[in-house]
């Protein structure tokens, strides 16, 4: 089937905005199409490269950051922030177990989010929802909910500052990993000697692929790849609700020679899966596809199985990974919460089914922040909800705290290390 980058404009495309101003919209498309890439073709293959390890069950895959980014929130201590959440918990990981581990945030990018609804009732009043702060904003007037394109300019621009922050705290962080190490191997009890030599830290970036008018202006062919590549991100996946085979979403990410991943909710059955693996990575290439895995704790075990067991027999190479906040989502009173129990137990029955059905656990994606929030709940939620709004700051869904995400890297980090113990003693 042919394809370019506008190819998706003829199919159907769900969870994209409706702006009223067309014109307004072709000018800010423009505008982007004629912009500076965010990435480097490089840079994109580096990634696949370190992802093909993951594939095979070399490398582990830490992927995580915000559920969706600010514009009035933004700030160079909120990207040294999450750059350094990255690295101590991919240092505990690596502590533990030696394991390679790829640091990929969500960031630079993750300006939209899909909702549940168009539309949002309060008092009478029905407005569009709110979608990000690359399409409208999150105050509750007409004017703040009228979806705006030249968001999408100031997405970009802010994007441009973020990855230019992450390339500066990368090359300072290379002379800290040694201490690094030293503060996860405390942190662990371990007290074994260092782990080799250390390598400068890459975090690549990484989001959902929601607004497509936003990837087709800054996709671009690359000459010596003979490619098209998606220049937003390193990385870019799509949705539990925008996967649908003939739609507009996988109809663009099949397209661009990106690593992409895929979320894999309760509702895909096997063969659609096998199906869109082949739509996505009709190759199966190495380190162009993650599965990312959202069931929720109580159903992982019921659903991940017959996934993992087709794409096995079929011999795909994609990365399996576990997305363990969103199928954990509850209310508490008014607010959303998730309980840190539930975000470890369903990480836990990942590895367990990956073991039982031979699949390299290939990494996490969690959504997080270097901040001091109280969004997530650590203890038990009737206990713990009162304490909830004391620094309730999501504009979206909740978010594990610096602490708490440092926790579930523990969790991961023995996951990960008796999986390298019971493939030693096996071999």
């Amino acid at each position: 089937m042919s394809w370019t980058p506008v190819s998706w404009r003829d199919r159907q495309a769900a969870q994209m905005p409706v702006y009223p101003d067309a014109p307004a919209l072709a000018r800010a498309e423009a505008r982007l199409a004629s912009a500076a890439p965010l990435t480097q073709v490089e840079d994109i293959i580096a990634l696949k490269a370190a992802l093909a390890r993951v594939s095979a069950g070399e490398a582990f895959l830490l992927q995580g950051g915000d559920c969706a980014e600010s514009f009035a929130e933004f700030g160079a201590d909120k990207v040294r922030m999450i750059f350094n959440l990255l690295l101590q918990m991919g240092a505990m990981v690596r502590a533990e177990s030696g394991a390679e581990v790829v640091h990929l945030a969500r960031i630079a990018g993750q300006f939209a989010k899909p909702r549940s609804s168009g539309s949002e009732t309060i008092d009478g009043v029905t407005l569009p929802s709110y979608r990000g702060d690359a399409v409208n904003g999150p105050a509750f007037t007409q004017a703040s909910r009228m979806p705006d394109p030249q968001r999408l300019i100031q997405a970009y621009r802010q994007a441009q500052v973020t990855i230019a922050l992450l390339d500066a705290y990368a090359a300072a962080a290379y002379a800290d990993l040694p201490k690094l190490d030293r503060a996860a191997r405390e942190r662990l009890g371990l007290h074994r000697d260092g782990l080799g030599e250390h390598r400068p830290v890459s975090v690549f970036t990484s989001h959902e692929a929601l607004l497509l008018n936003y990837e087709q202006a800054l996709t671009r062919f690359d000459e010596a790849s003979e490619s098209w590549w998606a220049m937003s991100g390193h990385m870019i996946w799509i949705g539990d609700r925008t996967r649908q085979l003939d739609g507009a979403h996988v109809e663009y990410a099949r397209g661009v020679a990106n690593p992409v991943g895929l979320k894999c909710g309760p509702s895909l059955a096997p063969d659609d899966l096998l199906r869109l693996i082949e739509r996505l990575d009709p190759e199966n290439e190495a380190g162009r596809l993650v599965l990312i895995g959202r069931f929720g704790a109580e159903n992982v075990a019921a659903h991940l199985p017959p996934l993992m067991r087709a794409t096995e027999r079929e011999g795909r190479k994609a990365v399996w990974s576990i997305d363990p906040m969103h199928g954990n989502t509850r209310s508490a009173g008014r607010l959303k919460t998730r309980l840190v129990a539930d975000i470890v137990a369903e990480i836990g029955s990942f590895f367990e089914v990956a073991q039982a059905e031979g699949v390299h656990p290939g990494g996490a994606h969690l959504e997080m922040t270097g901040a001091d929030v109280t969004e997530c709940v650590s203890g038990e939620l009737p206990l713990c909800e009162q304490h909830l709004s004391q620094r309730y700051l999501t504009h979206c869904d909740p978010r594990l705290n610096h602490d708490q995400a440092i926790d579930v890297a523990a969790a991961i980090a023995q996951l990960v290390e008796r999986k390298a113990l019971q493939a030693s003693n096996a071999a």
